[in-house]
């Protein structure tokens, strides 16, 4: 049995930095379990939603990020969007990252140095006009990239457990492999606030970038959050 609910505490002990996330959307699409499973890597084992695994793609604001060392007046900000899925080694859920790309190359170059993540250099802008908001990015070195529409739709509140909201958006495990080490890193933040969102339209050729088929159909399901102020914590090896 799964433990989903102690990896929402926070964990003991001082974080390394602090961030906030904002204008989260996250869209979801299955993918057949063979499929993932030959892009995931061992031991890490598939977390399925009944029987189905899933692809996600979040774009996103950072906001406030900083190193705890770092006085708040020099915190920065950026644009983000990462390509996900949902995993567990254990009894610990938590999240594979195939790609993530951010509009600042500092970002880049310490999240590859320090967490050992798949970050990629991208242009990235966001605007919205009539309650429509538009995410654009495009990586810098390859052209792979991600356009979407959106707009916010009813408010469902605090995520519950054992629903569908919960399991896609309450993660608080990060699984990375380094040096074919498998690590994990925590995360802490209160629960989101969801709201249903409509995606009206998207381009997206970060799922392609990192081995799943293209395509540009709709998401089977968009939720989006007005976001979280985060505390990370160092990656400890798994085994």
């Amino acid at each position: 049995m799964l433990d989903r609910i102690t990896p929402t505490h926070r964990p003991e002990g001082r974080a390394n930095s602090t961030q906030s996330w904002r204008s989260l959307l996250f869209m979801h699409w299955p993918v057949p379990v063979d499929v993932m499973r030959r892009l995931v890597p061992e031991p890490l084992e598939l977390d399925l939603w009944e029987g189905t695994a899933y692809i996600g793609v979040v774009p996103f604001k950072m906001q406030r990020v900083r190193p705890k060392w770092l006085p708040s007046a020099f915190a920065f900000e950026f644009l983000e969007a990462n390509v996900r899925t949902y995993v567990y080694y254990g009894n610990q859920p938590g999240v594979y990252f195939f790609s993530l790309e951010a509009a600042s190359a500092l970002a880049v170059w310490c999240a590859r140095q320090f967490w050992g993540l798949p970050y990629y250099y991208a242009y990235m802008n966001t605007h919205e006009e009539n309650e429509i908001i538009q995410y654009e990015s495009v990586r810098r070195h390859s052209g792979a990239k991600h356009k979407v529409r959106y707009r916010v739709g009813e408010k469902l509140g605090p995520t519950q457990p054992e629903t569908l909201e919960f399991f896609f958006l309450e993660r608080y495990v990060l699984f990375v492999e380094r040096k074919r080490q498998l690590l994990s890193g925590r995360v802490y933040h209160q629960p989101y606030s969801a709201h249903l969102a409509e995606v009206l339209s998207i381009e997206d050729e970060l799922m392609l970038a990192s081995g799943f088929e293209y395509s540009n159909e709709l998401p089977h399901f968009a939720h989006y959050s007005p976001g979280v102020d985060v505390e990370t914590f160092d990656l400890q090896p798994v085994s």
